[in-house]
């Protein structure tokens, strides 16, 4: 049996637990065997010692909502100027820039088929391991809906990037949902709302009938798979609430009564604040579309509000970048926005702990504890003091295991 040791580590578990220093952590072949503090004593012979000079060490970092194929910042433009082969090709890179910067897992929701899955977990590709929900489902005219308003023809089922189906009506969601489920997702995921990217809504606009989220509640569940719903309107909340929805994404125009019904409704909320954030600094030079800027902003400027309102509710917050092409490479900032309002440990329990309920891999991902799959990585200095060092991946993040396996090793 292959034996990893790693020792001389602060040790932050991510169940909560103030750190421990001189921790040391036992691995045998993908899993965690022990966790302990102080002197160890014998080791086993054969066992490959790292010592981590008194560096973090962390659980694998989850990304609870980012777009694999989102390969440029515009992605109603990159469906119309690309090929799909290229956008494949692209969404390879983002892969792996997602393991190095520290998330060994992510949660796609909207875009890549199963096959990117798989292709990760064989080892074709480095990448973090991946929880997809396929072609997201939307309404006509709804967020999913990438055409603008002066084209006439009907909706097209794109083969690559971020991928929507069109269902309008019970019996198409019902389908729709079906279709994705035959297909191999992990979760099923629908627009309950406006967005910033779609050409042809608002914001502050609900989409789909609560009997059409019912049925693609129904369906998903049946399969033992969930739903999650994009949204930021306080009545599409509600509405989700209502359906049976698990987890609510974004939330930003969210009140204090939207906020009663996901408590009541024990659904998740996972913001995106990076998103807003780099959207709205790298505007100008990204030549980015005005319309979608300005909802881009609108959505920027409830972001912490919403936060704020969700912490004070007490509901179960994860969390997620959502960032789009270039942006990409912003995911660790995510932690260190949401810490501004939720505190630096709450941040890193939402990415981590909290990330892994929502997958529903909690058993297996999430914390530092026996048992648990070894996905682990490495920081210079306390993250919680100065969340940004997750931002500088490339020299803050000395150490990254995923599933047992040595991926990046700078100690």
């Amino acid at each position: 049996m292959a034996i990893t040791i790693l020792i001389n580590a602060v040790i932050i578990d991510c169940t909560g637990a103030d750190p421990r220093p001189n921790g040391w952590v036992v691995l045998e072949n993908n899993r965690i065997r022990e966790v302990g503090f102080g002197v160890r004593g014998v080791l086993p012979e054969k066992a490959m010692v790292i010592d981590c000079k008194g560096q973090t060490l962390l659980p694998g970092l989850i990304e609870g909502h980012m777009h694999v194929a989102s390969v440029d910042a515009s992605i109603v433009n990159q469906q119309r100027c690309f090929q799909p082969s290229y956008i494949t090709i692209k969404s390879l890179q983002v892969l792996k820039d997602t393991i190095d910067q520290g998330f060994t897992t992510a949660r796609d929701c909207g875009g890549i088929d199963a096959g990117y899955r798989r292709a990760v977990a064989e080892g074709l590709v480095p990448g973090a391991r991946l929880f997809v929900s396929g072609s997201v489902i939307s309404q006509t005219g709804g967020h999913g809906d990438h055409r603008l308003p002066t084209e006439l023809h009907p909706p097209i089922e794109h083969a690559a990037g971020v991928c929507s189906i069109i269902a309008d009506g019970v019996d198409e969601v019902r389908r729709a949902a079906r279709e994705q489920i035959r297909r191999g997702v992990d979760f099923v995921k629908i627009m309950a709302g406006g967005g910033a990217a779609s050409p042809a809504d608002e914001l502050d606009t609900s989409q789909f009938s609560l009997e059409e989220m019912q049925a693609a509640v129904f369906e998903a569940e049946s399969a033992g798979k969930y739903v999650s719903a994009h949204c930021y309107s306080d009545r599409g909340i509600k509405l989700c609430c209502k359906a049976g929805v698990r987890t609510i994404e974004h939330c930003n125009l969210m009140t204090e009564s939207s906020a009663q019904a996901m408590k009541e409704a024990g659904a998740y909320m996972v913001p995106t604040m990076a998103t807003y954030y780099m959207t709205a600094k790298l505007a100008p030079e990204l030549g980015l579309d005005p319309n979608f800027v300005r909802k881009m902003k609108q959505a920027l400027d409830g972001a912490e509000t919403s936060l704020a309102i969700a912490c004070a509710k007490g509901l179960k917050i994860g969390s997620g970048s959502d960032c789009l092409g270039p942006m990409q490479v912003y995911k660790g900032m995510e932690l260190a926005l949401q810490a501004r309002v939720m505190g630096p440990m709450a941040a890193l329990v939402a990415t981590t702990r909290t990330n892994a309920e929502i997958i529903k891999q909690e058993n297996h991902l999430g914390t530092i504890e026996a048992g648990k799959l070894a996905d682990f990585i490495l920081v210079k200095g306390d993250p919680l003091k100065d969340m940004s060092l997750f931002q500088n991946f490339e020299d803050n993040i000395t150490l990254i295991i995923q599933d047992g396996q040595l991926y990046k090793k700078l100690i």
